[in-house]
């Protein structure tokens, strides 16, 4: 079957002396992984170099025995030229796409992840603040994908939390003070972030971009959600090491 998509650059490999094996978050299909042949002994077989987070239209033939599919044309849309020139920027760029290779299942159509991923890219183009775009990027992928943390309420005894409120990153939602046993291993967490996080999860992402965390809230937000991913993930996103540094 002969596909014709719109896609992110995951990542990508050299593959013998002249191919190249890409990984695709495409609009239609979910993640996908083509090669291109040929591409790197003529660079002008295809009119992109599918660099990483940049936005391509391809045509792609899907194999059905295969998880490899071969793509036929891949022709450049979007390069983000002011990322590229941003090491931090660069680094806030690879560690959405590392989050995203991990989370999505190959394959799978997710329209909101796909929006989600171009909304996050061209935002972060003209950012000043760009911790609060990753925390905005980790909420709303975790809501689309499915893995939202529970914070309605007590995760043991369902009650509304009034007062204290605690994190389990292992039941991933809330727990009352009262529910909260030392083996738990749960954190204290702040309203004002509880009520950041699930304003979030409701708003759109030109609306989320008007908010500002105070250093208290963004402080908690990266310990909840980074944690809280690893957990769930089952394992380290490696360039989130980096995220400190911006």
């Amino acid at each position: 079957m002969i596909i014709k998509t719109e896609g992110i650059v995951l990542k990508h490999f050299d593959f013998r002396e002249t191919s190249r094996i890409v990984t695709f978050f495409t609009k239609d299909h979910g993640k996908m992984k083509g090669i291109l042949k040929g591409i790197r002994k003529d660079h002008r077989k295809f009119g992109s170099q599918a660099d990483k987070f940049s936005v391509n239209d391809i045509v792609y033939y899907q194999y059905r025995n295969s998880d490899l599919h071969l793509v036929s044309q891949c022709d450049l849309k979007s390069f983000f030229f002011k990322i590229r020139k941003d090491l931090k920027k660069t680094l806030a760029a690879s560690y959405i796409l590392e989050l995203v290779d991990y989370i999505m299942p190959p394959e799978e159509k997710n329209e909101d992840v796909y929006r989600l991923m171009n909304d996050y890219l061209t935002s972060l183009e003209l950012a000043l603040d760009i911790s609060k775009l990753v925390h905005i990027f980790q909420i709303k992928i975790l809501l689309f994908s499915g893995f939202r943390p529970y914070l309605d309420s007590c995760l043991e005894c369902g009650q509304k939390i009034k007062e204290k409120a605690r994190f389990n990153l292992h039941k991933g939602g809330l727990m009352c003070d009262r529910c909260h046993m030392p083996q738990h291993e749960s954190t204290l967490i702040s309203h004002g972030a509880i009520a950041s996080i699930l304003h979030i999860e409701k708003s759109s992402w030109e609306y989320c971009l008007r908010l500002t965390f105070t250093d208290a809230i963004k402080k908690e937000l990266k310990y909840i959600l980074n944690n809280f991913l690893v957990f769930h993930l089952e394992r380290h996103v490696k360039s989130a090491r980096y995220l400190g540094k911006i």
